[in-house]
């Protein structure tokens, strides 16, 4: 789905994401796949179902990060109260959820001068959107849920859009105050314009031992028609990710994908743990839609829940 890239890239200039397929195991071992549900013989220990969006839990706007402004690609994430009189975050009704509520995040263009803070994008035209990132971190360092391993889920719906695009991913809590280093783990990112595929990564950032791992993942099904479930198992060093429960296998060898932390150890050591963001971001590394249909000013992406069992 891309090059070895990610959205610090996106903040410098837009890097060339590309559908490429998948890429080899490296972990040096033969990955066995485990048929079985991924929650079988754990504890379900943090179950978000969205009633509402609580700021005890959730944090809203740019990422948490001392590294950079926290914005990436062609719009600002909103605080938790709206940006430029538009708020991206609402609690909606829904009849495909376990609980008949949605979260639902949304990105809409302003199409003015903006004045949200340490923006970048606020006087480009191309780039006056408002859309949204919830996270359980604070860029103080402050983690408000985080888990070193276990089983990371959301049910989520993508939308359909020539600039969009959601996420459901991981970082490291010393990524935020230290970021010399850093972990990233996306379980899914997902382009607008691709129904059936969507990209999965590791990436540990910075030197010494930086490393990348990515995959494309085909999905047989439109996932902008309806709710799917992202996952990934972090047991101790390993990392598998699943869609719809079932371990999402390497596109060219039809082998399970299963990654290696190398600062696994690092992370034990430091008492560091892993803390989640669900974010609707747009690219700015494909050309603006010229013109930009009326349709195409407001989407919407919804997440039905965000479960943790371990």
């Amino acid at each position: 789905m891309r090059t070895v890239t990610s959205r610090r890239n996106l903040l410098i200039g837009a890097a060339s994401l590309t559908a490429a397929g998948g890429l080899l195991l490296t972990n040096g071992r033969p990955a066995a796949e485990e048929p079985r549900d991924p929650t079988e013989g754990r504890k379900l220990v943090f179950d978000e179902a969205f009633a509402r969006l609580d700021p005890a839990i959730w944090h809203a706007g740019a990422k948490a990060t001392t590294f950079d402004s926290g914005f990436y690609g062609r719009s600002a994430f909103s605080r938790i109260d709206g940006e430029e009189g538009f708020n991206p975050y609402a609690i909606v009704d829904d009849a495909s959820t376990d609980n008949g509520k949605a979260l639902q995040i949304s990105a809409q263009y302003i199409g003015r001068p903006m004045h949200v803070p340490n923006y970048y994008g606020n006087d480009l035209p191309e780039y006056q959107w408002i859309s949204g990132n919830i996270q359980t971190a604070r860029s103080d360092g402050t983690i408000l849920k985080g888990w070193r391993q276990g089983y990371f889920e959301a049910r989520m719906q993508f939308p359909a859009h020539p600039l969009s695009f959601p996420a459901f991913w991981l970082m490291n809590g010393r990524s935020i105050l230290f970021p010399k280093t850093s972990i990233e783990l996306d379980v899914v990112e997902q382009k607008g314009w691709e129904h059936d595929l969507y990209g999965a990564y590791l990436h540990e950032w910075g030197k010494p031992g930086e490393h990348h791992e990515g995959v494309g993942v085909p999905t047989g099904v439109d996932i902008t028609k309806g709710y799917y479930r992202y996952g990934l198992l972090v047991e101790g060093a390993r990392c598998r990710f699943y869609f719809e429960r079932k371990q999402i296998l390497d596109p060219k060898r039809q082998q399970p994908v299963d990654w290696t932390l190398g600062r696994a150890a690092e992370m034990d050591a430091g008492g560091d743990v892993f803390w989640p963001l669900l974010t609707l971001a747009l690219r700015s590394d494909v050309p603006f839609p010229n013109p930009l249909k009326p349709q195409d000013r407001l989407t919407h992406m919804r997440v039905d829940y965000m479960r943790v069992y371990a």
